[in-house]
């Protein structure tokens, strides 16, 4: 049965808000409610709106606007991530860069997959 569950993004995306999520937990307890609650909701949005593009999938142009919501909250939090580490409140320094490469990578699939999908001939 075809699911946005096998979708690569989609599993990039619940893997990334997973580990940014235990990372936020480590952050000091001033972060925690700041911006460590900004970039849970961030990462955990690019996974909802990959969901809920794949749920209008039908219409192409309805999800490439939720793919490309999808790539602005994977922005936020590469933002979220380079702040917290220039503020010294992320200091794990390998952390911040497996977080950074892996949210990096997220950016470039969805927007291959965004590229496909325009240049497919299904409207």
């Amino acid at each position: 049965m075809m699911s946005y569950k096998n979708l690569e993004i989609y599993q990039l995306a619940r893997h990334n808000s997973t580990l940014i999520h235990e990372m936020s937990l480590q952050l000091p307890k001033f972060e925690l409610y700041e911006t460590g609650s900004q970039i849970r909701r961030s990462s955990k949005s690019v996974r909802s709106n990959i969901v809920e593009g794949y749920g209008r999938r039908r219409y192409k142009n309805e999800y490439i606007r939720f793919l490309t919501y999808a790539i602005s909250s994977n922005d936020e939090t590469l933002d979220h991530l380079e702040s917290l580490f220039e503020t010294k409140s992320l200091n794990n320094e390998d952390i911040y860069k497996q977080l950074v490469d892996q949210t990096n990578l997220l950016g470039k699939k969805l927007n291959r997959f965004i590229s496909a999908l325009s240049n497919s001939d299904n409207q």
